[in-house]
């Protein structure tokens, strides 16, 4: 009788067990008798039972052994309940882990059946503990939980390889990254920089509240809280965020489940700090029944002005000299209805700063987002007579997000909010001048944009370097010899070389661990440029680390790009939709290996068109077999043309630089037309 808890996969699952692509699992089905039948889904989209699954990759001799973490997240995502279900259960198990270690142990050695109905005692005295008896966390009956128990006893054993913390943070990981349409999340970078303003001031030991927790991200960015307090609209994200940060560290934590602006769960609360990431342009926020609600101190807000109510609701959840960031579309700053509550929290000294992001620092991507610093007053508060205007799309490169430097971006605000004006990026407007018809508070109405180019002096300089690349660049030009008659050659190719051992196939984006670690993005390889990519503080799995002579080659686009991992590129992770050639160099050589997989017609033959976005099979790539020495004769010519091409791309970038820095030094007079 098959067992009704018992985990299934998809074909997209077994494909990941296995290290390879969709289409080998349907290879394998059709080709393998043996392979095992379905035992749910659909007919397009069948499930199979996983322990078979791992069996028959075993026998076939194509999986020595399940990763722990990969056996666990498939328990997880085929869990009967659904997948949010499934991690609520697993982060209560692993709370128990944490907390109270020596009795997790008794707990485990009872079979499963007696677990189940011991467990439910156990996790209510441990939540209430924790989170207090009004909570987001509900304790599941034995019937709830009995589905659950082979997936705990695996993220129990999860976390001792991992920790309890890091074995959360995988899974939860896994299923955002699973289902990113689902979730609206703030990215790390921007969650340590908000945390960092609205804590500055509020001491060591900080008591924050988020009323649109989300994931709970912006709370888990907070350093050494007192206590930290969540509220969200979704009760299944209202629990994941209580557990998530119950496993992050020793506050006190209180979560609750309900529409903030219309069911504030913490009525009575003065939080130190405020952070919030709220829903934009929500026309359903309220307006109509909340008309008279004494949050609105600053003036009753439009229904077109959600983003001003969720304003006003941070700024009375303060005690006095209290500080919140939230986060703003940037049309907040400047909408007509909005300007009279602009005003008075001008004139009363609330609102302390604006701050402009460069597109790409949050969703949605293609909108520079906007950072509000706001305190609250105090009875014997004086009015700030400047606002602080703050404008850092400038900071940025072209490239979008993929190249997003934190870094720069922080440094520059925290700069600016210590009181270091910067030109064109930040200045100290007088509020006087701000309170006009308008009220217009975008940074960039009243920041000088920075010169493109710098001075006459610093354009003059792009000008001899630009003048030393074209010089280069044209000794560097090929030149293609005398013609010849295409030579019959034998071809291989990446599958049958990666099956013979003369190189290695590894997939990117898979790693998080350590956090801060430099990334090589899709867009790094595509312009040529320094890995620029961070792996972030998230699931622990290991990264795919480049070494000196790997070759990276983008899988998604149909270009014909392969790029040499030179010394300096060497130790970044592999990102997203790149695949890493490594060859064994007493086989092959890397240049010879890049240049002839970058060519128009072996990309074409290898690339699948059946999608809106082609998709390069590495392993059909062709190449021809040589010798050794023959390979380096090719890979010579190959590293040359790759010279080239770099010294006609940053010939390109410092043209541009020059042209435009010549267009703004005439329109603004720093360079005279003779």
């Amino acid at each position: 009788m098959p067992d009704e808890h018992a985990a299934e996969v998809t074909a997209a699952g077994i494909a990941r067990l296995a290290g390879v692509g969709r289409a080998a699992v349907s290879n394998w089905r059709r080709r393998h008798e043996d392979f095992p039948k379905p035992v749910g889904g659909t007919e397009t989209s069948p499930s199979f039972a996983l322990a078979e699954v791992e069996q028959w990759l075993r026998d076939q001799g194509k999986l020595v052994e399940v990763p722990l973490r990969e056996r666990v997240w498939q328990q997880l995502a085929a869990h009967p309940a659904g997948t949010v279900t499934a991690l609520v259960h697993t982060g209560c198990a692993l709370l128990l882990v944490r907390d109270r270690p020596t009795g997790w142990v008794g707990l485990a050695a009872l079979p499963d059946e007696r677990l189940a109905d011991a467990l439910p005692s156990a996790l209510e005295e441990l939540l209430t503990a924790r989170f207090g008896l009004d909570r987001a966390v509900r304790t599941p009956a034995p019937a709830e939980v009995a589905p659950s128990v082979p997936l705990m006893r695996g993220a129990a054993d999860l976390a001792a390889e991992l920790g309890a913390r890091q074995a959360f943070e995988f899974l939860l990981g896994r299923h955002l990254d699973a289902n990113p349409r689902q979730y609206t999340l703030t990215p790390p970078g921007l969650a340590e920089l908000m945390a960092t303003l609205a804590t500055e001031t509020a001491g060591p030991a900080p008591t924050v509240l988020d009323p649109a927790s989300g994931t709970g991200g912006l709370l888990r960015a907070v350093q050494r809280p007192t206590a930290l307090y969540a509220q969200d609209a979704d009760p299944e994200l209202a629990a994941l965020t209580a557990l998530r940060l119950a496993l992050h560290g020793d506050a006190d934590i209180r979560s609750a489940a309900a529409d903030t602006l219309r069911a504030d769960a913490f009525p009575a609360l003065s939080a130190d700090a405020v952070l919030c990431h709220p829903p934009f342009n929500e026309r359903g926020w309220g307006h109509d029944e909340l008309a008279y609600d004494p949050r609105w101190e600053y003036g009753f807000p439009a229904r077109t002005e959600s983003e001003l109510a969720w304003v006003q609701h941070a700024l009375a959840r303060l005690r006095d000299g209290g500080t919140a960031v939230l986060l703003m579309p940037p049309a907040v700053a400047s909408r007509r209805s909005g300007r009279r509550i602009r005003a008075d929290l001008l004139r009363r000294g609330a609102l302390r700063a604006v701050i402009a992001l460069p597109a790409g620092a949050a969703p949605p991507y293609g909108i520079p987002l906007h950072l509000w610093v706001l305190n609250r007053p105090g009875h014997d508060h004086r009015p700030a007579p400047e606002l602080l205007l703050v404008d850092t799309t400038s900071l940025v490169p072209d490239g979008g997000r993929a190249t997003l430097p934190w870094p720069t971006v922080q440094a520059a605000v925290l700069d600016a909010w210590s009181g270091r004006d910067q030109p064109g990026v930040s200045r100290s407007v007088p509020v006087i001048e701000l309170l006009d018809d308008d009220v217009d508070l975008a940074p960039a109405r009243h920041l000088a944009a920075p010169a493109t180019g710098g001075s006459a002096t610093e354009l003059e300089a792009v000008r001899a370097r630009l003048d030393d690349t074209l010089r280069r660049t044209l000794s560097l030009a090929p030149t293609p010899g005398a013609p010849t008659r295409p030579a019959a050659r034998t071809l291989t190719t990446v599958g049958e070389l990666a099956r013979a051992g003369a190189l290695q196939l590894r997939a990117g984006g898979a790693g998080a661990s350590p956090a801060g670690g430099r990334v090589l993005t899709e867009h790094d390889v595509l312009s040529g440029a320094a890995p620029s990519g961070t792996l972030p503080d998230g699931p622990a799995e290991d990264p795919v680390l480049l070494s000196e002579g790997d070759v990276v080659v983008p899988v998604l686009g149909g270009g014909s790009i392969a790029r040499v991992v030179d010394a300096p590129t060497a130790g970044a992770a592999l990102g997203r939709n790149l695949q890493l050639l490594r060859p064994d160099p007493a086989a092959l050589d890397p240049w010879f290996l890049a240049g002839f997989l970058r060519g128009t017609a072996n990309n074409r033959q290898a690339s699948s068109f059946a999608s809106t976005a082609t998709r390069l099979d590495v392993r059909r790539l062709q190449l021809p077999r040589l010798p050794l020495a023959d390979q380096r004769r090719y890979g010579e010519r190959f590293r040359a043309l790759a010279a080239f091409e770099d010294a006609l791309r940053l010939a390109g970038r410092l043209g541009e630089q020059l042209v435009q820095g010549l267009y703004d030094g005439l329109a603004d007079g720093s360079v005279q037309p003779e």
